[in-house]
């Protein structure tokens, strides 16, 4: 008699039927992960809606709180007042210059009419 049996697993009857027809077992098994995915979107849609709630509750109690003291917008007011005020109330003045810089700028440090290196 051999250590190892070679023909233990496939002499029972579960095993016979499972080989000869493999969608036994891979049937039942695909329309249980679909049916369970369908049942448990029910449980995330409740956790996502609940989840939308408090947010929307959060939001609308921070509306109130803001609606109260705020003066509405009006661009034709804020472009009345931008144009009353004047632009002349501003004075130019000159900044004084550093030591040794002529008034328009610094002189250029050599000629350039005359060549500075022979080619």
């Amino acid at each position: 008699m051999p250590t190892f049996q070679s023909d233990s697993l496939r002499s029972q009857t579960i095993h016979r039927v499972l080989r000869k027809y493999p969608g036994l077992f891979g049937v039942p098994f695909l329309i249980l992960m679909v049916g369970a995915s369908f049942g448990l979107q029910s449980f995330t849609q409740i956790r996502y809606d609940l989840h939308d709630k408090k947010i929307q509750q959060v939001t609308a109690e921070q509306a109130l709180g803001l609606d109260k003291n705020r003066k509405k917008f009006d661009i034709r007011e804020v472009y009345y007042k931008l144009s009353a005020s004047s632009d002349d109330d501003w004075e130019q003045k000159r900044i004084a210059r550093p030591k040794g810089v002529p008034e328009w700028g610094v002189p250029p440090t050599e000629d350039p009419s005359s060549p500075s290196h022979k080619s």
